[in-house]
């Protein structure tokens, strides 16, 4: 038997944006458990905004597994939140009801800032460092400084042992900014592994003394860009079948759902969708080929494989919550028909 130290993770019911949790249970198994081995486990729900003190138990859930790597005999066990009875989703629980389907991949470019002290890393104690230009995919110290490379690297080799599926990282635009990118197949895999990775930084930064700053603007009102988390995205009907029509109907939808998908999209998101900085305004939907100030840019290959593959749309935010944005683009791509097998439906 193997003592395995067991980090149960979870959602808090923290508005707008919920904080990732997390406690340690120590368990023996003969052998790495499976997900129907572990138990449901309960926490106090008063401390982090679902309960109240007078009835304050609150169930978690294991939901995925991931080996964790910073551990000796480490699992990192991602919850769901449930009432007391253990069955019942909360009412934080977005999981529990989004609209999922294997058929539907998700690819997630995270942007996020490391702050110091305050103000991103790299900026002077007063003012600004040099203009945004050479930061993004920057190299050398004048562009990325001394520790974010280091931090990058080893939470992508984090992100790997524990078998999230991280594709690249990057420099990005302004000065202490970066980026990561997760691919899943199905809304809750997609999502799942974008919290965990955003988790295992986290917590990895712990030691540098360091923060993750996900606000969307965190500068403000200034001449800095903002953090998104663009979300690329098909089906398999939009993979195997697609064409013209289908997809000026599927842009037709989009537009008509424009605020269902700003409501979930991240909050403060009118101050990142400017319109500056290669955003579209957050109250106008628009796409084009190649088009990085459009709220979907439409890759040259979709075009040349008659309108087939997979669209990007550049307005969540980095703080948005992975799980609703999945959801609200099936959601919009359910109401188009297609007459065809393997496109998604609102029962998926």
């Amino acid at each position: 038997m193997t003592k395995y130290k067991l980090e149960y993770i979870w959602l808090d019911g923290y508005t707008p944006v919920p904080n990732l949790r997390g406690k340690t249970q120590v368990r023996e198994f003969s052998d790495f458990p499976t997900l129907e081995e572990l138990p449901l486990w309960g926490f106090d729900g008063s401390s982090t905004m679902q309960a109240e003190g007078r009835n304050s138990d609150c169930v978690l859930k294991p939901v995925a597994l991931y080996p964790d790597p910073a551990r000796a005999n480490g699992i990192l066990v991602m919850c769901e939140v449930m009432m007391p009875d253990g069955e019942t989703p909360h009412p934080s629980n977005m999981r529990a009801t989004i609209l999922d389907d294997d058929g539907a991949w998700f690819g997630f470019e995270q942007e996020y800032f490391f702050f110091k002290d305050g103000r991103p890393l790299g900026f002077p104690t007063s003012g600004y460092p040099a203009p945004q230009g050479p930061y993004y995919t920057g190299v050398g110290y004048k562009n990325v400084g001394d520790v974010a490379r280091q931090i990058v690297e080893e939470h992508l080799d984090l992100c790997i042992a524990a078998g999230i599926n991280h594709e690249g990282i990057n420099a990005e635009v302004a000065k202490g900014q970066w980026e990561f990118q997760i691919f899943g197949k199905g809304s809750k895999k997609a999502a799942d592994q974008i919290w965990m990775a955003r988790y295992l930084l986290e917590r990895l930064t712990e030691k540098y003394g360091i923060d993750i700053e996900y606000h969307c603007k965190p500068l403000g009102d200034t001449d800095w860009n903002g953090s998104g988390m663009h979300c690329n995205f098909s089906t398999t009907y939009l993979r195997e079948v697609g064409g013209k029509e289908y997809f000026e109907a599927l842009m037709a939808a989009f537009e008509k759902n424009l605020m269902d998908h700003i409501a979930v999209y991240g909050p403060d998101n009118d101050k990142r969708l400017t319109g500056k900085h290669e955003t579209a305004p957050w109250n106008k939907f628009s796409y084009g080929v190649a088009d990085r100030g459009a709220s979907i840019r439409v890759p040259h290959s979709f075009i040349r494989n008659d309108y087939k593959g997979y669209l990007e749309d550049r307005r969540p935010n980095s703080q948005g919550d992975p799980y609703q944005i999945a959801s609200q683009v099936l959601k919009t791509i359910a109401s188009v028909p297609t007459g065809a097998e393997g496109s998604v439906s609102a029962a998926a």
